[in-house]
């Protein structure tokens, strides 16, 4: 059995790396052409119209959540857990796409004109509800983006002669020259190219991969080098470490990320759960998929490149993919990764033009202004993202703080679309304490000894019943979600109480939802507020009243059957 622990990295040249970036983003930036307009309107620049066809936004949903992150940690996830590792990370992240369906139709059905929750969350309570959504949403999509500039620049020095720093700034450059002039129509058409290079080089590079490490014998041989706990399928260690931390993120990264809410403003109301269901699939197959070259890594007694096990992907289509499938190999961790950064710029520049500027600065929005709005948004972002990239920062602690925030975001803003009587101060007010608890829980800034352990561990129970209780909810309706929280937050109070809070991710992430969810309960339960939710819909419209600009192209252009039309 090779080994390659010692081996060097085979590189593409310099000029086969300059020809396939060209080639990749030379490409998109002729789709964008191709579908842009001469007179764009703010808009289409956010939700394109909302009239965009099945096809081409389930593509899109899928590539969005498929980053170059999701799969290097999915692989990592495989050579640390064992085959549980990349199950635990695939499963939970494609239910993150699936849970949000059921809201997603209430959201579109109460704000069908939407183009970010926060607008929402403005037409519902008013400004600090809205600031703290968008401000969320902003930290979230600029971390996003700094880190595919950080996949892209390692992927840039290890497989070739080039630098970090280059790698970087050619990404940046390649993602912003296609999304600048179109914005999320730009980027919905090119996540469509973007997945279907994605699927198909993973239908290619994984067997490949396996049967050159030596096909299924590689399993018997390498055994040895598991632990217990990775040979286990059931591994507590995966479930405790990668599992129920993710499973507790499922609905927070659904809420939180604007780049989900966006495609459900774009995607025609009556294929939302068409689009959401076949992303679910296209998510969970590949990056599981994905995940297994780490399990492979594992059994072969591989030591990553320089002790990263973020090289582990590289590192093994290098050792295992001829020079033509590492071409493809590279384009497919480009496609990637410029999948969910242009769908970053899209979401920050939407709600800088939507949250800031129409509705905190202008009295009377100006779409023109809009368009300028959202396009400065877009350099300044990609320039901050180049900064921080630089700096090569713990890109994923980060996204683990951020998802926290988030989870104290979920039951105030679920809650906002179903029960008139949550208000703003109780929206505000909960998310503030959740927040101010989370923070120090999560970074241990006291002993969790005695009574205080004890005490958080209760929070985390509650927690895990109003998590279970939101998923059912959306699904099934009140009655069941109240049985169902119960239940669980009953069932797996003996297994929590006096064990869980030495887990500080994920009790930090259950008190999150507990803090908030209580406390906004506590603060509307009483409340005299009866929200007319007809109200939204009256509060939210496009900006731009012309819906066509003045070429022959009509502003659905991204139905499926037009666009066929029109090829």
């Amino acid at each position: 059995m090779t080994v390659p622990n010692d081996a060097d990295l085979y590189q593409l040249s310099g000029w086969i790396v300059i020809l396939l970036v060209v080639l990749v983003y030379g490409g998109t930036l002729l789709v964008s052409a191709y579908i842009g307009k001469k007179k764009e309107n703010a808009d289409g620049y956010m939700t394109a119209g909302n009239k965009v066809g099945f096809g081409i936004s389930a593509a899109s949903m899928t590539a969005t959540w498929i980053w170059a992150s999701s799969m290097y940690a999915s692989a990592t996830a495989g050579y640390t857990y064992g085959i549980s590792g990349p199950i635990h990370y695939g499963l939970w992240g494609a239910l993150m796409i699936l849970f949000i369906y059921p809201f997603g139709k209430r959201i579109r059905a109460v704000a069908p004109k939407a183009h970010t929750l926060a607008e929402v969350m403005h037409a519902r309570h008013g400004r600090s509800s809205q600031l703290m959504l968008a401000g969320s949403n902003i930290v979230g999509s600029v971390i996003s983006l700094t880190s595919n500039f950080i996949a892209g620049g390692a992927l840039v020095a290890l497989l070739s002669p080039f630098s970090f720093g280059q790698g970087v700034l050619a990404v940046a450059v390649g993602v912003l020259m296609y999304t600048l002039w179109s914005g999320f129509r730009a980027s919905v058409l090119t996540d469509f190219a973007q997945v279907v290079a994605m699927l198909g080089a993973v239908a290619v590079i994984i067997p490949v991969v396996f049967f050159a490490a030596g096909g299924p014998a590689m399993f018997d041989q390498g055994a040895s080098n598991l632990t217990p706990q990775q040979s286990n399928f059931f591994s507590s260690d995966a479930f405790l470490n990668q599992g129920a931390p993710y499973i507790a993120a499922v609905l927070a990264y659904a809420i939180g990320n604007q780049t989900i809410a966006q495609r459900l403003f774009a995607v025609r109301e009556d294929l939302i759960k068409k689009t959401f269901v076949t992303a679910t699939v296209g998510y969970g197959a590949t990056v599981i998929g994905i995940g297994m070259v780490g399990v492979m890594a594992l059994y072969l007694g591989v030591s990553p490149v320089a002790g990263d096990v973020n090289n582990l992907i590289p590192q093994m289509a290098s050792t295992y993919l001829g020079p033509v499938l590492l071409c493809l190999f590279f384009v497919m961790i480009l496609g990637a990764l410029s999948s969910t950064a242009d769908s970053d710029l899209s979401a920050l520049s939407s709600i800088m033009m939507a949250d800031v500027y129409g509705k905190n600065i202008a009295k009377k929005a100006n779409p023109k202004t809009m368009l300028l709005v959202g396009r400065i948004t877009m350099i300044v972002a990609t320039a901050a993202a180049l900064v921080f990239a630089s700096q090569q920062m713990d890109i994923l602690d980060l996204l683990v703080f951020v998802g926290a925030l988030w989870g104290a975001l979920v039951f105030p803003v679920i809650a906002s679309f179903y029960w008139d009587k949550v208000t703003n101060r109780a929206f505000t007010t909960s998310v503030i304490v959740a927040l101010a608890v989370f923070i120090p829980v999560r970074f241990s800034w006291f002993s969790m000894d005695g009574v205080t352990g004890i005490f958080f561990d209760i929070l985390s129970a509650a927690g895990i019943g109003i998590v279970l209780g939101l998923m059912v909810f959306g699904f099934f309706g009140l009655k069941p979600a109240k049985i169902v929280g119960a239940l669980a937050a009953v069932a797996s109070a003996p297994f929590v109480i006096g064990f869980l809070h030495d887990y500080t991710v994920l009790t930090g992430s259950l008190v999150a939802y507990a803090v908030s969810t209580i406390v906004c309960y506590l603060m509307s339960v009483r409340s005299k507020q009866n929200f007319d939710f007809a109200l939204i819909k009256q509060r939210i419209g496009d900006y731009d009243p012309v819906a066509d600009d003045a070429t022959a192209h009509p502003d659905d252009d991204l139905d499926g059957v037009t666009l066929s039309a029109r090829q």
